[in-house]
């Protein structure tokens, strides 16, 4: 199994190696007063771990509403109130 990670890993790695060279023109990003140049494919990574951490963010406050609304009183799994 330790081979088929690392053989997903390397694929990965290529993939990402190969988008960044296709992607090297620049694109200027402005946001606000601020802008700035840079080359496209610095552009797709950095929106995409943008995504990857507010998506844990909601996945992680959602986990933890659920856990939360499990310990109140009268919930389904703690019984009825009494």
């Amino acid at each position: 199994m330790k081979y088929v990670y690392i053989a997903l890993l390397v694929i990965f790695v290529a993939a990402v190696l190969v988008f960044s060279l296709q992607n090297r023109t620049t694109v200027t990003v402005s946001f606000l007063r601020w802008s700035t140049t840079l080359p496209r494919f610095v552009v797709v990574i950095g929106a995409y771990f943008l995504g990857m951490a507010s998506g844990g963010t909601v996945i992680g406050f959602l986990r933890h509403s659920v856990q939360e609304a499990r310990k109140r009183p009268g919930s389904v799994e703690n019984g009825p109130r009494k």
